[in-house]
């Protein structure tokens, strides 16, 4: 009988290393390929600009610490981590270390709306009470501070492209709405039915449909998911995007087994000049428990408007997975039609406004970029006043990290830091340092 047991628990060990080093062989496998720029039209001199760019940033304190991968057609032409986890350079940064990716997080979310809109779930026309009852009958504030009905209902296209007419709170001082906002305390709500309860008590900005502003439209996206779906919003997003993706290192919780890498998170000072722990920030920037996106131990409110962490290798995966169509490796998540619908500008001209974070367009003021559907768009890089590519598709989250897809050039670009508030124009400076390497343009 003990010899039996031996050879079950004997078999049973084979067993899982089998499954183990099989599971390692397949991510291996599907491990996007690390090649020789100029296999891809890129100069390897060229891009020691990346290196300067990364190392002037950390040197000149304005971040601890960065990361950048470039992917071209499919294959990865530059990786490296730069600098340390902390502003005090005790330990090297590591390519492998999670960010806090706020509004990348939205991009996600919307291909999540996205997938079920091909399964035929909804229509972007469908008024969103339908799946949230909770936000019928919402009221508008409108110019001389009168609470009216709203002409119509808030549909799915508007939560898609910020026309809907929430806001986020950024400017509670100056605004009506946003001291509304800011009073509701939306990220301490339990979970996405709380946190529609409360939106629900708010009025909106203006008619929707009228305007674009940058809010917390795709966090009742993530709502709309989960009640379509009928899973939580998190597992949607694991069964669906990360999964299929092997996107093992992007979660609104961070693992225990993972915490260490997790990075801590700076705010810029502007009196300073100087990035401090965003733990001594003031609010909204600051920490606190049982909080979204300030929390990350303990989440039970699923942000799909900010709330992922993960890692630049992963956040490029699903980057390429969308230039490539919606396919990586043989996996599909999204149809490629779908991919170009949702990168193309669904905003009319003049709707932009003024505000906080990545805007597109001023007034009526073309600035030659716009809004799709979870991606910002560039209409013009020549009002957009710097070097790219018409088509491209991208967005940044509120911790400074940026990404952008061009599919004209066929580019994948990501880079993370962990700086709140920064006045660094990154994106800009990433844009120089990568097309200035192209051998080949495709344009």
């Amino acid at each position: 009988m003990r010899m039996t047991l031996f050879l079950k628990r004997l078999c049973a060990s084979a067993l899982l290393a089998v499954s183990f080093f099989v599971g390692f062989a397949a991510q291996a496998s599907d491990a996007i390929p690390e090649v020789d720029p100029a296999k891809q039209g890129v100069s390897a001199t060229q891009l020691a600009a990346l290196d300067a760019l990364a190392q002037r940033y950390v040197e000149e304190g304005r971040v601890a610490g960065m990361v950048n991968v470039v992917i071209r057609n499919g294959e990865i032409v530059y990786y490296k981590a730069t600098g340390s986890r902390d502003i005090d350079g005790k330990a090297p940064l590591k390519s492998s270390d999670l960010f806090r990716i706020y509004s990348m997080t939205k991009p996600i979310t919307a291909v999540a709306a996205m997938q079920l809109y091909e399964q035929g779930k909804f229509h972007l026309s469908d008024p969103v009470e339908k799946f949230v009852p909770e936000l019928a009958g919402l009221k508008v504030l409108d110019e001389q501070g009168r609470l009216v009905d709203a002409e119509s209902p808030v549909t799915m296209h508007q939560l898609l492209n910020h026309t809907a007419g929430f806001s986020y709170g950024f400017v509670p001082l100056t605004d009506v709405v946003d001291a509304q906002y800011a009073q509701a305390d939306l990220w301490a709500a339990k979970d996405l039915d709380e946190f529609a309860q409360r939106v629900a008590k708010l009025p909106l900005k203006f008619q929707p449909g009228t305007k674009y502003h940058y809010s917390i439209a795709v966090d009742l996206t993530g709502l709309v998911v989960q009640r379509i779906s009928g899973q939580p919003f998190d597992e949607y997003l694991e069964e669906h995007i990360f999964a299929p993706l092997n996107l093992t290192d992007t979660f609104f919780e961070v693992p225990r087994s993972k915490r260490d890498r997790f990075l801590p998170n700076y705010f810029f000072n502007p009196e300073s000049g100087t990035p401090v722990d965003v733990r001594l920030a003031p609010p909204p920037f600051g920490s606190r428990k049982n909080v979204a996106m300030q929390d990350y131990e303990r989440v039970s409110l699923y942000s799909g408007g900010g709330g992922l962490v993960s890692t630049a290798m992963d956040y490029a995966r699903f980057a390429e997975a969308m230039r490539n169509g919606g396919s990586l490796n043989g996996t599909r998540i999204l149809g490629p039609k779908t991919v170009a619908y949702m990168a193309t500008n669904h905003l009319s001209a003049g709707s932009g406004l003024a505000g906080f974070g990545e805007q597109p367009g001023v007034d009526a003021v073309d600035t030659g970029v716009g809004f799709g559907l979870g991606f910002g768009v560039v209409t013009s890089a020549v009002k957009n006043a710097v070097i790219g590519s018409v088509g491209e598709y991208n967005w940044g989250g509120a911790a400074g990290t940026v990404f952008w897809i061009d599919p004209v050039e066929e580019l994948v670009v990501v880079s993370m830091i962990q700086l709140m508030n920064s006045p660094w124009p990154l994106r800009a400076d990433l844009k120089v340092a990568v097309y200035q390497a192209l051998d080949d343009i495709y344009q």
